[in-house]
């Protein structure tokens, strides 16, 4: 009986040891894991901080994931790159999209002009051949280095950086975001068997696809010879309207909350499909702020010129006054927040706007605004007609030509869920708000247009009330 009691005492002993010894492994546990919880709270409390500090919402949240801080965007620069879009003809490489595009994270404005595929950059215009024209450049001459040195010969830009899509990628992309609402411009019908492209989209706001997206930035003209209306920019002119265009919705549009989680499939289609020199590394620290970017920030353009005929081919010569004019004011007049030039070496003392494009100056009682019914036809048209006269605004309803030369108001409604205002000629910031807030609705475009009669076109949609 006493060994029994003695053996108990003992494991009663070495039980209350392993009692002891739990406490103890607990009280360090608790210990370990309020320690935890408090570094995770300093540094939760920190990253909160410079995410406030950062300018907070998403953009804080990235920019402080990326190490930023507040004096990080200030040293960041202007940053300018050529987009160029590549086409397959007849084996031959041929860039269809010239675009110069420019983004300031500290201004928070974009701007993006179009060059024209038959742009002239030949010596002789007696002997010009189709060599000469900037969309060859890329087969003949060194690939995009040769299209970014002539481009940088054009516009006296010191363009560094490049980036070539090729049409799968875009397909690729666009439906990697699920698609791009757009409104099409016009009914487009076009057939060419030799590079299998075949073009069928009816106008007016849809769902575009990737395919769908290759037919609309390809479309010059209908198997019928018609094409963009001179108002919107005829053939060429109109199509790198639509390209700006669908380009700045697609921005839009990826920019959304909801495609951040796309980023990853985005950028391995990027690594595929895009021939580019730009390092991520310089790249990146511009992605937070991006996501605040707002469209309407947007300014674009087409190089300044007209056609011209160079032995017995048809080129597009460019106006070299006039494009000194327009890229000081597209990339760096709009770089000053107080608007002052702050780069006189790339303008040889002209002005800041182009003579032949510019409303800047006007008073809204001087500028001719067209508006446009994309409202199939309904009573709101001329409601926001009324609303705009009854501000003291001007308006025309866009017109067309009957076979005796006389004109007549455009009787084919097309369907619009969006009202957009567009500035073509650089009217005033201000004027064009006002338009917005007359009307209480209205996506601003600022896509300029130097073959466009109005100073701003107005698409009344079924939004308007």
């Amino acid at each position: 009986m006493g060994k029994n009691k003695g053996k108990r005492a003992l494991e009663t002993k070495k039980d209350k040891k392993k009692k002891n010894k739990k406490k103890e492994e607990h009280k360090i546990l608790k210990l370990f894991i309020i320690i935890i919880l408090l570094i995770l709270i300093a540094l939760a409390s920190r990253f909160v901080y410079y995410t406030y500090k950062n300018g907070g919402g998403l953009q804080g949240v990235l920019a402080t994931a990326l190490g930023h801080d507040e004096n990080t965007k200030k040293n960041l620069p202007e940053f300018k790159a050529l987009l160029m879009g590549i086409s397959i003809d007849i084996d031959t490489k041929l860039t269809d999209t010239i675009i110069v595009a420019s983004y300031n994270p500290n201004t928070q404005k974009a701007t993006m002009m179009s060059i024209p595929r038959d742009t002239f950059v030949g010596y002789s215009e007696k002997k010009a051949t189709g060599s000469d024209k900037i969309n060859a450049i890329y087969s003949i001459k060194n690939g995009p280095e040769g299209v970014l040195e002539e481009v940088n010969e054009l516009t006296d830009l010191d363009i560094k950086y490049y980036a070539v899509v090729e049409t799968d990628a875009l397909v690729k992309l666009v439906d990697a975001i699920g698609g791009v609402t757009f409104n099409v411009p016009i009914d487009m019908k076009y057939d060419d068997p030799t590079q299998n492209l075949h073009i069928d989209l009816k106008a007016g706001e849809q769902e575009i696809d990737g395919a769908k997206a290759e037919q609309l930035l390809r479309f010059r003209h209908n198997n019928n010879g018609t094409s963009y209306p001179a108002e919107y920019g005829d053939n060429d002119i109109g199509r790198m309207r639509t390209q700006r265009e669908f380009m700045s919705e697609t921005m839009r549009q990826t920019l959304k909350v909801e495609n951040i989680f796309k980023l990853g499939q985005i950028l391995d289609i990027a690594k595929e499909s895009i021939e580019t020199n730009i390092n991520f590394n310089d790249a990146k620290d511009y992605l937070p702020y991006l996501v605040e970017f707002k469209t309407e920030n947007l300014v674009s353009d087409t190089l300044p010129g007209q056609p011209k005929m160079m032995n017995d081919l048809w080129f597009y010569k460019c106006d070299e006054k006039a494009t000194k004019e327009l890229v000081n004011k597209l990339f760096y007049k709009r770089d000053n927040a107080e608007g002052e030039d702050t780069n006189t070496t790339n303008t040889t003392n002209t002005t800041s706007k182009t003579n032949t494009t510019s409303a800047e100056n006007k008073t809204k009682e001087q500028l001719n605004i067209q508006i446009v019914d994309g409202t199939g036809g309904t009573d709101k048209y001329e409601k926001a007609i009324q609303a705009l006269e009854a501000a003291g605004f001007k308006v025309t309803k866009p017109t067309t030509t009957t076979s005796k030369s006389k004109k007549k108001t455009n009787t084919t409604p097309i369907t619009s869920s969006r009202t957009v205002i567009t500035n073509q000629k650089y009217a005033n910031d201000e004027i064009i708000n006002e338009i917005k807030t007359v009307l209480g609705t209205g996506d601003i475009s600022n896509n300029a247009s130097t073959t466009s009669q109005s100073d701003i076109s107005i698409t009344i949609g079924t939004d308007y009330q």
